[in-house]
């Protein structure tokens, strides 16, 4: 263990692990009903739980001995309560997990290290790199972009109170600290209601406004004051992306009002933080000829916020005209007193414009094919016959569309709104800039004819392709689709009059990448390999064609879905990799744990900026796969890919995950807009199954199939031809290697086995269960053979000892929910009567809250 990590764990312990047991005791005096005696009677439970499964005893038998030993509750009502109050308590012991790491996070990381700009600075000077650098920062950029996936259970008042809690943890204010927790026990965490699409958005504006805002400001102002010359201001080298509001896919309750109705929010909400700067800024800068200016413009930025009408009267380049004008006479008359300040905001408005985060629109392919259908047979607007036209006769149509359509001839749904989204991105662009909506997002993409529907639906619209201001990005996502992806976009660079649109847009191709759905087909081993081959012959194609491709990986929290060690895949992309811009999903609960706070936002952002700077502008590049590599990947992705299949296609692997895990019981907790699974058909399809339901199912059962299933078998079909001493050395030599291998360990480091074994030898489950723990043990064996080491994430000894903690504090819940879940089957094997098994379905719902809130990256 190196000294950092040595001096990390041990800043750990002191800011959080001792403080967490002296808080902790502050929650018998919470304000809940009967509270004294569920602190104690949680710990006697917790105490049956880990002893309990160290004798090999059921969930169930576990509880029920606990009600026998340490209650004198027989009915199932008395019994429920109490557990329903164990579910209250642990899940405001999560928050205060939570908000004391959020508190030391300067304490423990290393805010100067590996990975940071500081560090980077150090290099670049050490290395005379400095004319390397401004040439990567002429158009290297990353965009984070937020979205509304459903993995994060806490209400936006809860966030609100963590926030609050943190400051006050990391002053030892105790007093404020109890009056937080007092408010927290009486703070509700169940949404009664599901979020609509402008609630989610509401709650991710906060995040903008309280740490992405000030994050950016302070990461591009260091980097311009060490390298004055190296940023150039046409390039805001950190931009924010938005899905709340424009993702339509799966989602039918996103309409063209909600677009707009949130594109108005983005705006409103950047020119607030603004007007706070500037009234920041007067009380400074009280100079003559400045506090006219300033007043100026203070004046228009309030009314814009709150006079009705004014939305038109400010503009990105005005606002920027008026700093550059005081940052002038700062410079001349006042020696350049305070100019810090003035620069500070500057560059903000430089990486915010009037649109605070781009807007993206996505639908499902199939969608556009209903539509321009519709369009077809109800005004005549394409040909009789173009349904039995061939792919590029069809194209040939879409390009030379001349008329448009009028979308109030249809009815309310799916076709009148994805025309008028349409419509809808031209008002956003007036009013917010270009940049406030530009993106059309094509999911389940997987033909050239599938981008060149988007092209058609623009121009049907009314836009002409000399107007046409819109990336048109296609989201590649199975593992076929991502073979097949290379060969779809040359046909499209083949195709004149989209390489004509793409000369317009800079000559930029971006592709979306989806990890998520990947994993669900595949298996671990195999998304990930299929999207870095992927992305290595789109980079071959497009460099061809002379097309800057930029890769948006969709990622998701857990390394099942692209998450985990984000920055470190990054920075293992060798130089057949397009390394343009780095753009990613930041999603759920990504989003609290990794940017709640400034500090922890600047941190991250930091770390995937140097891990795309310095992959080109040090000389420590990393290695690039050579071909021996690559034939050694290829063939464990495909033995893994040959076993997970197996478990796949077992005839119980859907029954299992649906009866053993809370999987149906997603779209109950009211936790995200989107239905849980794409199409009405009652019947559970792999397929139609959305991923984060599927990865959250296995995550709260403690199995994480998702995140190493397959690894095992495919290093012992390859040790049983003697390669075993290849992949060792490709684990030393490839950080792309090492780095999926310590994601594979943060998900099995999240595993809990003993929480199943009852179902060991069950007639109808066994056989399945025995298939995933065999091979979670033989993961394990070969991993530690590779690493040398005989303990799962031992080089990560902070974030060990975290979900060791985090574990720890929701055994309970795990155990209440998998005994919830085994009175539920056998309720109805007994067919009891409906109203019977209510109560026990909620328990499995409210367990779910604590369980992968504690997980911070598990969905």
């Amino acid at each position: 263990m190196d000294h950092q990590s040595t001096r990390g764990l041990q800043q750990f312990k002191n800011f959080v692990g001792i403080k967490f047991q002296l808080y902790n005791s502050l929650f018998t005096s919470l304000p809940f009903h009967r509270i004294e005696k569920t602190g104690i009677l949680l710990s006697l439970l917790l105490n049956n739980c880990e002893e309990g499964y160290k004798h090999k005893l059921s969930p169930t038998q576990i509880i029920e001995e606990f009600f026998e030993k340490h209650t004198p509750y027989q009915k199932d009502q008395d019994r429920c309560d109490l557990l329903f109050r164990f579910i209250q308590y642990v899940e405001r012991q999560v928050v205060l997990f939570d908000a004391l790491e959020d508190a030391s996070f300067r304490e423990v990381q290393d805010m100067n290290g590996i990975g940071t700009l500081k560090y980077l600075e150090s290099a670049v000077i050490q290395e005379n790199a400095q004319e390397q650098l401004a040439e990567k920062l002429k158009d290297f950029s990353i965009r984070l972009v937020l979205t509304a996936h459903p993995t994060q259970f806490y209400p936006g008042s809860v966030l609100g109170i963590i926030n609050d809690l943190a400051k006050a943890l990391a002053d030892n204010n105790t007093s404020q600290i109890n009056m937080y927790l007092q408010q927290l026990g009486k703070t509700p965490f169940f949404k009664k209601q599901k979020p609509t699409p402008y609630d989610e958005a509401v709650s991710l504006v906060w995040y903008l406004e309280n740490v992405f805002y000030p994050a950016a400001g302070r990461i591009v102002s260091f980097l311009k004051n060490q390298f004055p010359q190296a940023v150039p201001d046409n390039n805001p080298i950190i931009t924010m992306g938005f899905w709340p509001g424009g993702d339509r896919d799966g989602n039918p309750f996103v309409t063209a009002d909600t677009t707009l109705k949130v594109a108005d929010l983005l705006r409103g909400s950047i020119i607030k933080c603004y007007y706070l700067d500037v009234r920041r800024l007067k009380r400074r800068l009280t100079f003559k000829g400045i506090d006219t200016i300033l007043a100026d413009l203070e004046k228009q930025l309030y009314d814009n916020i709150f006079i009705p009408g004014q939305k038109t009267a400010l503009s990105k380049e005005g606002i920027l005209t008026e700093l550059y004008k005081i940052r002038e006479i700062l410079t001349y008359q006042h020696n350049g007193l305070f100019q810090h300040l003035v620069e500070n905001l500057i560059n903000k408005i430089q990486v915010f414009g009037l649109h605070f985060a781009s807007l993206d629109v996505r639908q499902d392919s199939s969608v556009h094919k209903t539509v321009l259908d519709a369009v077809g047979s109800k005004e005549k607007l394409l040909p009789d016959n173009y349904d039995s036209l061939s792919e590029e006769e069809k194209i040939k149509v879409l390009t030379s569309i001349k008329k448009t359509t009028h979308p109030e001839l249809y009815e309310e749904g799916v076709i009148r709104d994805t025309l008028q989204s349409i419509t809808t991105i031209r008002n956003i662009q007036e009013y917010n800039g270009p940049e406030g909506s530009n993106r059309y997002i094509i999911s389940q993409c997987n033909s050239a004819l599938n981008i060149m529907e988007v092209f058609g639906l623009f121009l049907l619209n009314g836009w002409t392709k000399e107007s046409m201001n819109i990336d048109i990005v296609p989201l590649f996502e199975t593992i076929d689709d991502l073979k097949n992806a290379a060969g779809v976009m040359e046909s499209l660079y083949k195709n004149e009059i989209y390489r004509d649109h793409l000369k317009r847009r800079n000559k930029r191709q971006t592709i979306m990448l989806g990890f998520s759905d990947g994993t669900k087909d595949g298996g671990y081993l195999m998304a990930n390999w299929s999207i870095y081959k992927a992305k290595e012959e789109l980079t071959r194609i497009s460099r061809n064609y002379e097309i800057d491709v930029v890769f948006f990986d969709g990622r998701g929290g857990p390394p099942a879905r692209g998450g985990g060690k984000t920055h470190k895949f990054y920075a293992s992309m060798g130089n057949n990799i397009s390394n343009k811009e780095i753009q990613l999903t930041i999603q759920g609960q990504t989003v609290s744990s990794n940017f709640g706070t400034i500090d922890s936002a600047q941190f991250n952002i930091e770390q995937l900026l140097n891990a795309g700077i310095s992959n080109s502008v040090l000389s420590a590049k990393e290695k690039t796969l050579e071909g021996d590599d690559e034939a050694l990947l290829m063939e464990l992705a495909d033995e893994s890919l040959k076993a997970y299949t197996t478990l796949k296609n077992h005839p119980d692997f859907l029954n299992y995950l649906s009866h053993i895990s809370p999987l149906k019981f997603y779209s109950e907790t009211n936790i995200g807009s989107r239905p849980a699974k794409r199409g009405s058909s009652s019947k559970l399809a792999l397929k139609d199954l959305r991923a984060i339901p599927f990865v959250g199912a296995w995550s709260q059962l403690k199995q994480n199939v998702t995140g190493y299933y397959g690894v095992g078998m495919a290093l012992q079909a390859l040790d049983r031809k003697g390669k075993l001493p290849a992949i060792k050395q490709l684990y030393r030599q490839s950080q792309f290697f090492k780095t999926l291998i310590d994601n594979c360990e943060m998900a099995m480091r999240k595993c809990f086995f003993p929480l199943t074994e009852y179902l060991a030898n069950d007639a109808r489950y066994g056989e399945i269960w025995n298939m995933i723990f065999q091979e979670y043990e033989l993961t394990k064996k070969y991993i530690f053979q590779l690493s040398g080491k005989n303990e799962l994430m031992f080089d990560y000894p902070v974030e060990q000892l975290s979900i060791q903690v985090r574990e720890r504090i929701v055994l309970p819940l795990t155990t209440i929910q998998q005994y919830a879940m085994a009175r539920i089957r056998e309720l109805e094997e007994q067919q009891a009567p409906a109203g019977h098994k209510d109560i026990f379905e909620k328990l499995v719902i409210r367990c779910s809250f604590g369980i992968i809130n504690a997980g911070r990256n598990s969905a």
